[in-house]
């Protein structure tokens, strides 16, 4: 007897290459590669569980590793699973962009070019290998890059490249046992900056709307007071349809929406009174509420846009600016942060709390008829 492991002697073997280590579930074999060098494959069976397998070129290593594997297996513990060590990052992406990506087809084309650039970056690592260190360095790497534009890469940007990886991942955890837990969560997501809250004053709105209604383009008004009263998304506007348009009820149905939910818009006063006009000169070769000269796709308003902005001596506002106008009147007007939420159509309240200042005086009036109520004026 000359060789032992975790106590358990075993019998010398003349060659090495045919050693083979017996120690409950676990297997050592000790090999020799091409180059003559050795190597000690590693494998520990569990019934109930899959093989778990390594190569080392120490035989130290090699039950180090053998120990740890089976404490972990037997504690219930977090190894590194064979599918873990089968698959590539690649594999993971290539799957991901093939089977789910499909079914979210308001991101198909960023979230693809986003997985993309992590497969080009570090797609060939094995499962078993993408850890959160290796993540966390490319996501420095990624900080410390500019665009194609010439420009500092954002974090705001940086996260969302982190939050495409992290769903990719949260798939192949729950539903293809590729992988025991998603790394992603481990890693640490740059901070990003507040949220924009540029909205016009009143001023500012009145000489707009005058540059709008004194356009070549004969419906930007309408749009412009449609965004500004509602606070639906340009894209959301443009594409409108008539069989989305309630003008009885005051109401706009929107199915396509960014979050992917059913949202119901009210339209009344002014806006209400613009779209019963627009409908009357409406064109029947077309469903389209807003659309351009060929009938099919919705009208071309950008350049209109910005000379609306020009003349009316605008700085710094961008068409998605009236959307944070809209939640700013509502606020400034009482609504409160849910209130302003649902009409807006975020699903929850973390997109709106740049409001929440201009509500202050509305929380204040809320707080002060609580405590009337309850000890009396």
């Amino acid at each position: 007897m000359c060789c032992d492991f975790r106590g358990l002697e075993i019998p010398c073997c003349s060659s090495l290459s045919n050693l083979v280590v017996f120690v409950s579930m676990a297997t050592i074999q000790a090999r020799k590669n091409q180059k003559g060098e050795n190597r000690y494959f590693v494998q520990v069976r569990l019934k109930g569980y899959p093989p778990q397998r390594a190569t080392f070129s120490r035989k130290t290593d090699a039950r180090k590793w053998a120990a740890q594997t089976e404490s972990a297996i037997r504690e219930g513990r977090h190894f590194k699973t064979a599918e873990a060590k089968k698959h590539t990052l690649a594999d993971l992406i290539d799957r991901y962009i093939r089977d789910v990506v499909p079914s979210r087809p308001k991101s198909n084309k960023k979230r693809t070019a986003q997985l993309s650039e992590w497969r080009t970056r570090i797609g060939h690592y094995t499962l078993a290998n993408v850890t959160p260190m290796l993540i966390a360095e490319q996501r420095n790497v990624m900080l410390n890059e500019t665009t194609r534009r010439g420009k500092p890469r954002s974090n705001a940007t940086v996260v969302r490249y982190l939050s495409a990886l992290s769903h990719a991942f949260s798939v192949a955890v729950k539903e293809w046992g590729w992988v025991e837990e998603n790394p992603v969560f481990k890693v640490t997501k740059p901070k990003e900056p507040r949220g924009r809250v540029r909205f016009l004053s009143d001023d500012e709105r009145t000489r707009l709307l005058l540059a709008c209604q004194e356009s070549e383009n004969p419906v930007l008004y309408i749009v412009v007071v449609l965004a500004l009263s509602t606070g639906m998304r340009q894209g959301e506007i443009l594409n409108l349809r008539w069989e989305n348009v309630d003008l009885k009820r005051g109401r706009i149905v929107l199915h396509d929406t960014k979050n992917e939910e059913r949202r119901v818009v009210p339209v009344t006063g002014h806006a209400l009174e613009l779209m019963k006009r627009h409908m009357k000169v409406r064109r029947l070769d077309s469903d389209l509420v807003f659309p351009s000269r060929n009938g099919q796709t919705p009208v071309y308003i950008h350049h209109s846009w910005l000379v609306a902005l020009k003349r009316a001596g605008i700085k710094d506002f961008r068409f998605h600016d009236t959307r944070h106008s809209a939640a700013s009147y509502l606020a400034m007007n009482g609504a409160s942060l849910a209130e302003i939420a649902e009409v807006l159509g975020h699903k929850t309240l973390q997109m709106v709390k740049r409001y929440a200042h201009l509500s202050e005086a509305h929380t204040a009036g809320v707080v002060a008829r609580m405590n009337e109520r309850i000890f009396g004026p």
